[in-house]
C-alpha cells in the first residue's frame, strides 16, 4: 500500500499550495500520495523570525492533525526547518525538514557544497542551521538571490534565472562539488523552469525533492515495522508521560485552541 504525505507549507495562506504541488507529484513513484496544505491562523510570510516563531506553534497543531488523519510523514515546507525537532516530539510519524534532508543526502552528490538562499536576512541563519546539523566541514559557504517569498510567487521564472546563476557562480568560487537550494520556493520555481524547458543542472539540489524521498523511504519503513522514533531522551514527549497534563497546557496555552 502505498503512503500517504502531508507537506505542510508553513505560510498562513494558500498561495504556494499549487506550485509545490505541481512540481513535486512527478516525483511520487510506488502508489504514494502528496497532499500540500499550509498552517492556519498564522502570519503568511516566514521570512522574519518573530513570524517564524508564531508560525512553529501552527505547524505542531498541523503535524498533530496530520497523524490524526492517518498521514504516514509530513514534510514541513520551508528550509529553516521551523518547529521539526518539536514535532518529532509530539507525533510519531517521521517529520522531515527539508534542509536536513538535503544535507543528509548530499554525500551522494558531492563532497562539499554551497547553500544559495532567498535574502539576507536567511544567510545568517542558515549559517547557524549548518552548524547545528553538523555540516560545518561540508559546507563551503551560505549566499542568497536576495527574493522575498511574498515577491517570488508573482515571478517564478525570475527566480530560478537568479537562482541558477547564483548556484554556478557561488559553487564555483568556492570550489564545490554542488549547491542545495536553501528555500523551498526557490527550488519549486527552479523545478517548473525545468518543466518549462529549461536544462537541469545536477549539481543543483531541491530541498523538496529531497525532503520526499526521505519522508516516503521512512514512511514505508514504519508501514514495515522497521522504524520508531526514539522516546527516551530528546524525543521524549509529555503526551506519554503524563496524557491529562498535556491536554491542560494545550487547552490554557495553545493559541490556536485545538479541538481535543
Amino acid at each position: 500500500m502505498g503512503v500517504k504525505i502531508n507537506f505542510i507549507n508553513p505560510f498562513g495562506t494558500d498561495a504556494y499550495n499549487g506550485l509545490i504541488m505541481e512540481t513535486m507529484a512527478p516525483y511520487l513513484t510506488g502508489g504514494a500520495e502528496l497532499v500540500v496544505s499550509n498552517t492556519k491562523n498564522c502570519p503568511e510570510n516566514i521570512d522574519y523570525y518573530y513570524n517564524k516563531h508564531l508560525i512553529e506553534e501552527a505547524i505542531f497543531e498541523s503535524c498533530i492533525d496530520a497523524e490524526k488523519a492517518g498521514f504516514d510523514a509530513v514534510i514541513v515546507g520551508c528550509c529553516y526547518d521551523p518547529g521539526v525537532r518539536v514535532a518529532r516530539e509530539l507525533v510519531d510519524i517521521p517529520v522531515i525538514g527539508p534542509l536536513e534532508a538535503t544535507m543528509q543526502l548530499a554525500p551522494y552528490y558531492g563532497h562539499e557544497y554551497v547553500l544559495v538562499t532567498d535574502h539576507h536576512k536567511a544567510v545568517p541563519y542558515l549559517r547557524d542551521m549548518v552548524r547545528l546539523y553538523g555540516e560545518d566541514a561540508h559546507c563551503r559557504k551560505v549566499d542568497c538571490i536576495d527574493w522575498w517569498v511574498t515577491d517570488m510567487i508573482q515571478d517564478t521564472a525570475g527566480v530560478a534565472r537568479d537562482a541558477v546563476a547564483a548556484a554556478t557562480k557561488i559553487r564555483q568560487e568556492a570550489e564545490a562539488d554542488v549547491c542545495i537550494l536553501g528555500c523551498t520556493i526557490i527550488s519549486a520555481s527552479y523545478e517548473k523552469s525545468i518543466m518549462e524547458g529549461a536544462p537541469r543542472d545536477v549539481s543543483i539540489l531541491n530541498p523538496n525533492t529531497m525532503a520526499l524521498k526521505l519522508a516516503q523511504s521512512l514512511a514505508e519503513l514504519k508501514q514495515q515495522g522497521a522504524y520508531t522514533i526514539s522516546r527516551r531522551a530528546y524525543y521524549q514527549n509529555l503526551k506519554d508521560r503524563n496524557a491529562e497534563e498535556f491536554s491542560n497546557v494545550r487547552k490554557q496555552f495553545a493559541n490556536r485552541k485545538p479541538n481535543l
